[in-house]
């Protein structure tokens, strides 16, 4: 499963795709379980006082600090994300394929790691031989106004052993910051 798909049940893109993928966070079925699952995402600073949102876009605690921590964002995985009101949008405009702008810098976390996802196609599906490829570990994600001048000088290489770009060259493009080691 691609990041797309898992990236694009967020904020109101919940009504798009969950359509297509509604399902709860594998291995999380209480509602308690759904909060602590989402609440691995980020850090404790950012996830105490976050919204947690299920897939389906049902409230499972409301916040007071602007972020939305999601239990998974693939009904197969526990793929846990914490994001900021710009990383929302990006997921909304993402699960859409549409356009994406920002002038504001964008952060989310998965601090729990990530599924396998094709480095430079968002809508990639399928892991074809050759392909960019990676699953990366606990990491956090930038996406900042004016991309190519912003992203320039740093590496799309996800094996170049450091911060690298996702998504280079399309509305989606935006900084991998590895936290810790790939699984």
């Amino acid at each position: 499963m691609n990041k797309i798909r898992r990236l694009g049940i967020g904020f109101s893109c919940v009504v798009s795709l969950v359509t297509v993928a509604v399902g709860t966070a594998y291995g999380a079925d209480t509602k308690e379980e759904k909060i602590e699952l989402a609440m691995s995402a980020g850090p404790a600073q950012v996830s105490e006082n976050a919204t947690i949102m299920d897939m389906d876009g049902t409230i499972l605690r409301e916040g007071s600090n602007g972020w939305t921590c999601m239990p998974s964002i693939s009904p197969e995985l526990d793929v846990p994300m914490c994001s900021d009101a710009t990383w929302m949008a990006v997921l909304d405009a993402v699960g859409n394929k549409a356009p994406f702008e920002t002038t504001k810098v964008g952060i989310s976390y998965m601090l729990a790691g990530d599924a396998p996802t094709n480095n430079e196609d968002p809508f990639d599906t399928t892991q074809d031989p050759g392909e960019p490829w990676v699953t990366e570990g606990p990491h956090l994600m930038i996406i900042a106004p004016n991309p190519e001048e912003a992203l320039e000088g740093i590496s799309n290489d996800p094996n170049v052993g450091g911060p690298y770009v996702m998504w280079k060259n399309t509305p989606y493009a935006h900084i991998m910051v590895p936290l810790g080691p790939r699984e």
